[in-house]
This record gives structure tokens, sequence and C-alpha cells, in this order.
């Protein structure tokens, strides 16, 4: 019987690395395994993607097992904190004393993961990514405040922000282990996704938290809020997001040639997720 060393040596490599993802999947899960809370609101979505860039930076430095749990599920009890406070801000207006207390109660989830996150912290023996974690922390907060509140005067300053929010946290710890094209991976690549959900929603529904803010950027006049838009509009304000999705794509592009040891899961992902923005926002942009 024939057998391809390089292949099965993929094989083996492949199935180690989901693996690690598993185990910490499964660390979290334990963690975040509150009856109350499942019992009332909407279990805590942990985003794949991150979890997967995550695993994948702490795989490439030699680190223990024990290292890369304690640091992927601190960094991501953190990141779900975040993640739940955000839903909370970006929640419809209350109609009811029953979504009173969906949101009281997914207020305390969000104080119950920022918790758990410093519970964790007590794990981690490696003080420079403590601090880094908490730097990411306020970054991540002020980007939010600017987006929110449209208060980004430049296009590009908006799509910093946008940036920043979704990969500051994987970003700095790029840093603690001195990989910055790690870093440009993560950030263009989490941005790219972020926008294309952006785009998805503000087609579907004409609404778009980035969208709101992109509009004031560029179709407002004396500030003046526009509560319809001609399609034209809509057109040439997807055409924008378009441009800044293009460059992002062609940085991830080279980062992957530059990665050469990036796990191959990473990779294929990476490669799906580019696909996903050549599905409605071409079409409409090509037909309407």
């Amino acid at each position: 019987m024939l057998f391809n060393s390089t292949s099965g040596t993929r094989v083996i490599h492949l199935q180690e690395f989901e693996m690690k993802i598993e185990r910490v999947r499964n660390k979290l899960s334990d963690k975040l395994n509150h009856p109350y809370l499942l019992q009332n609101i909407a279990a805590p979505i942990i985003d794949e993607d991150k979890l997967c860039l995550l695993v994948s930076l702490l795989n490439q430095h030699r680190l223990t097992m024990d290292e890369i749990n304690n640091y992927a599920v601190t960094t991501t009890l953190l990141q779900i904190a975040l993640d739940t406070h955000e839903h909370v801000q970006n929640g419809e207006p209350l109609e009811d004393a029953s979504a009173l207390k969906d949101r009281q109660l997914t207020v305390l989830a969000g104080t119950y993961y920022s918790g758990l996150f410093y519970k964790q912290l007590a794990n981690v023996n490696k003080i420079e990514i403590i601090t880094t974690l908490a730097a990411g922390v306020k970054e991540i907060n002020e980007h939010k405040i600017s987006v929110y509140h449209k208060d980004s005067e430049a296009i590009d300053r908006l799509m910093k922000s946008v940036k920043i929010i979704e990969s500051s946290l994987l970003g700095r710890l790029a840093d603690v282990f001195h990989v910055p094209i790690w870093k440009e991976f993560a950030a263009n690549l989490l941005f790219v996704k972020r926008m294309i959900k952006e785009q998805n929603h503000f087609i579907q529904t004409g609404k778009s938290i980035v969208f709101e803010g992109l509009k004031k950027i560029a179709l407002s006049k004396n500030n003046q809020e526009l509560t319809r838009i001609s399609n034209d509009q809509q057109k040439y304000l997807l055409s924008i997001c378009e441009r800044y999705i293009d460059y992002s794509i062609t940085i991830i592009e080279d980062a992957i040639i530059r990665l050469p040891t990036m796990d191959k899961q990473m990779q294929n992902r990476a490669v799906e997720i580019l696909g996903q923005r050549r599905s409605i926002t071409k079409f409409i942009l090509e037909e309407g």
C-alpha cells in the first residue's frame, strides 16, 4: 500500500489544529454554562472566525496546549462580553415589560461574561497579554462610540474604526508575538467579513450602522440626517464600500503568501469569506 507522506502530514496537522480549536470550545462551553441565563436569553455566540484566527496565531509560536487554552479562552471571553454589551446598545426601542427584562438580562449576561474574563486572567502568567487586552478594550470602546454616534468626519476614519472594532484584540496579541503581517491579515479579513454583513443588511433593510455613518459623510449637507436615499445614492454608497473591500482583499491575499506556515483550515476559511463578496452586492452593482 502506497502512502503519500506529504499528504499524510498535512492531514495530521489539520486534525491537530481542529483538535486544539475543539479543546478551546469545550473550555468556553464549560465556563459559559450558566443555567439561569441560558434559560432566559440566547446563548452567547462564539465568533468562529475570530476563534480560528486566535488559535492559528497562537499555534505559530510553539506554545503549550495549556497556554493556547488560557490565552484563547481569556481573549474569547472578553470578546463575548464586548459583543453582548454591543447587542444591548444596538437593541430596538423597548415596547413592553418583557423586552425590558430581556434587555436587563442581556446587560447582566455581559457583566457576567466580563467577570469570567477577569477570573480567567488568573491563569495567564504573561503580564504583557493582560495589559494589551485591557488596552484593546479601551480602543474598541472608543471607536464604537465614534461609529454609533456617527462622529467620523471622513470615510477613511470610519472604515479604520470598523477595522479596529473587529480586530483590536487579535491585533494586540499579534503585537505581543511580534507578527505584524498576521495583524494585517486578521484586521483586513475581519473587516471584509463585517462589511459584507453590513452591505447585505443595508441592501435588505435600507439600514446599517456603518452605512448610516457613511451616508452622513458622503451624502448629507450641513450635517442634516437623510431619512431616505435614491437607488443611485444607494449604489454609490455600496461602490465606496466595494473599493475598501477590494483594497483589503489585496492585503489578505499578499499576507497568505507571506505566511506559508498558516494553518490550512484558516487559509480555506479566508478564501471562503473572500468568495462571499461576489454575491448579492456585485449583482446589484452590475444589474441594478
